[in-house]
């Protein structure tokens, strides 16, 4: 096991304490109402989780990105929705500000996002550019001091409550993924505007919406590296982010796992404890060892990127693997359960419905393994 440093350990400990008393108890009922957590966001923004990985000076707590990893696992272990609010804020909507922007953009910028004053948003996927997201058709004109963006974002997490968001416009479309830049788009821009709020199967207390773009003028400043950067720019936001899903995805799989010990314990059949019957043992021993193999995954692509060092492969490694983990656990915690667990009662049938957009999110297991694959194999001529 990867040993973590005592500062390492305090983040955990506080943010388990914290996502015990604070959110679980409400987890049912945002799932339920889909409703948005403000409050417990304001909560967690006041104990510095907002801002976890980003230096004191731009308004964060100054942890490195593996303490952000293990409060994004404790956060799962109760609530999908809450733990997918902060990745997006802090992986997608705040690090590639922080990390590619001029010294001018991270000190306007990142500080009222690392406070929890602002949440972050991130606007690549569109109605034709999913998976293929050079396919980009969203436009930035130069104007003047301004940029002007036509075009669709959808699927954005934290699009309906965040301030800020950063996001992908082409500028030359002779260029292919070349011609995409990436700029900074605040609420209340001209021609911004918040559209349709997606239904969803789970996370359901997440906030996912699509945004409009429709002659919005965005300041020549926002422009986040050189007009040819914005592929590259959120290619490499999203090794980061696959990290952080990979530790949803974690933190889903040993949240059903440790109900599931609990419950096999306590629920009785045929005069004995169902955790008695080798049936039940064989899939809590599955269950414990995919979560740690798992664990060992995340935590050494987050050390990587600590270290800055190459990350690309271990954080799509991370998120296939925990993300079908994820899956496979929460499927036999409904199946321990029986048929409690097919009941909202019970969170395992949340917790599997949560898990599944980890396997999509983020870029979905097939485009995993095709990263990983050309990583081993390097490009084809």
């Amino acid at each position: 096991m990867i040993e973590l440093t005592d500062e390492q350990r305090m983040v955990q400990e506080t943010v388990r304490d914290f996502a015990r008393q604070e959110i679980a108890p409400r987890a049912r009922q945002i799932d339920e109402r889909e409703e948005f957590p403000a409050d417990v966001i304001q909560k967690m923004a006041a104990l510095n989780l907002l801002g976890i990985p980003f230096p004191e000076e731009y308004g964060g707590a100054g942890g490195d990105y593996l303490s952000y990893i293990l409060a994004m696992e404790e956060i799962a272990k109760v609530c999908g929705s809450t733990a997918l609010t902060l990745a997006a804020h802090v992986s997608l909507g705040t690090w590639p500000i922080y990390a590619f922007g001029t010294e001018e953009q991270r000190r306007k910028f990142v500080p009222p996002l690392a406070r929890g004053e602002r949440l972050g948003g991130f606007g690549l996927t569109e109605p034709n550019a999913g998976s293929d997201s050079s396919g980009t058709q969203t436009t930035a004109v130069p104007a003047g001091d301004d940029w002007v963006l036509n075009g669709t974002k959808t699927f954005n997490t934290n699009g309906g409550v965040a301030g800020t968001f950063i996001v992908t416009a082409m500028v030359d479309r002779t260029q292919g993924a070349h011609g995409i830049g990436a700029f900074i788009v605040e609420k209340g821009y001209p021609g911004f505007a918040v559209g349709k709020v997606e239904k969803k199967l789970g996370c359901r207390g997440s906030n996912t919406v699509e945004l409009i773009l429709q002659d919005c003028h965005v300041p020549a400043t926002n422009l986040v590296g050189k007009p040819d950067e914005g592929f590259k720019i959120f290619m490499k936001t999203l090794d980061g982010g696959r990290i952080s899903i990979a530790a949803m995805a974690l933190g889903l799989a040993a949240g059903a796992f440790e109900k599931s010990v609990a419950y096999a314990k306590e629920r009785r059949a045929f005069g004995s404890p169902i955790g008695s019957f080798q049936a039940i043992q064989w899939m809590l021993a599955d269950m414990a060892m995919e979560i740690e193999a798992s664990r060992h995954l995340i935590y050494h692509a987050a050390q990587l990127k600590d270290a800055g060092k190459p990350y690309t492969k271990e954080a799509s490694m991370a998120k296939l693997f925990a993300s079908e983990t994820a899956m496979r656990a929460t499927f036999k915690a409904i199946q321990i359960h029986g048929g409690y667990g097919f009941v909202r009662e019970y969170d395992v049938e949340r917790m599997w419905r949560d898990a599944k957009l980890c396997e999509i999110g983020e870029g979905t297991s097939e485009i995993q393994r095709l990263i990983i694959a050309r990583q081993i194999l390097g490009k084809f001529e």
